[in-house]
C-alpha cells in the first residue's frame, strides 16, 4: 500500500470470489475475512461517537450520505487501544443487510486460501478472540486467522445500532 491511502471498491457481483479473504492487520497478527463480506475499504475519518454503545463501538460515520456504525476490532479482541495513523483503514462489510465499518490496523491484500488449508483452531485455550475466529488458513508459511463476521456483532448490538441509524 502507497503511503496515501486510496479508496478500494470492490465489485460484489464477481462470481470468483469463493475461497478469497481479504487479509489485515492488528499489530503483528494477521487476519483474514471472506471478501464477499466486504463492500469496500476507506482510510480512517471523522467518527461520531454515539452514547451507551460498548467500548469498541467507536460510533457512526456518513459515507456518501449513509450511516454506518463502525467497530474498532482491535477493542473488539480485548487488545490495547492503539493512535489511529494513516495505515489504519475501515474495512466496510455487510453483516445481515446493515453496513458495518471494521477499523483495522491495515489492510494487506486478497488472497486465495482454498477449503482445504483452511483447519478448525486448536482447543488450547478459551481466549475472548477466539470466539471470532472460525479456522486457521494456512498460506505457505504464514496462518491467518479466519474471523467469522458474523460474531464481531451480538444481535442485540446490530438491534441497538440499526435502532440508532434509523
Amino acid at each position: 500500500m502507497s503511503d496515501e491511502f486510496e479508496e478500494i471498491e470492490l465489485d460484489e457481483e464477481d462470481e470468483t470470489e469463493e475461497d478469497k479473504f481479504l487479509t489485515f492487520a492488528l499489530g503483528n497478527e494477521s487476519y483474514a475475512l471472506e471478501i464477499i463480506y466486504v463492500a469496500e475499504i476507506i482510510g480512517i475519518q471523522k467518527i461520531t461517537e454515539v452514547p451507551e454503545l460498548p467500548e469498541y463501538v467507536k460510533g457512526i460515520i456518513s459515507l456518501r450520505g449513509q450511516i454506518i456504525p463502525v467497530v474498532d476490532v482491535r477493542l473488539r479482541f480485548k487488545k490495547a487501544p492503539r493512535d489511529y495513523d494513516e495505515r489504519t483503514c475501515i474495512i466496510v462489510v455487510d453483516l445481515a443487510n446493515m453496513p458495518v465499518g471494521l477499523i483495522v490496523d491495515s489492510v494487506s491484500e486478497v488472497i486465495r486460501i482454498p477449503a482445504e488449508a483452511i483447519v478448525p483452531h486448536p482447543e488450547l485455550d478459551q481466549s475472548y478472540s477466539r470466539q471470532f475466529v472460525r479456522g486457521m488458513g494456512k498460506v505457505g508459511t504464514e496462518v491467518k486467522l479466519l474471523i467469522d463476521c458474523h460474531k464481531l456483532l451480538e444481535d442485540d448490538e446490530m438491534e441497538k445500532l440499526d435502532q440508532e441509524e434509523a
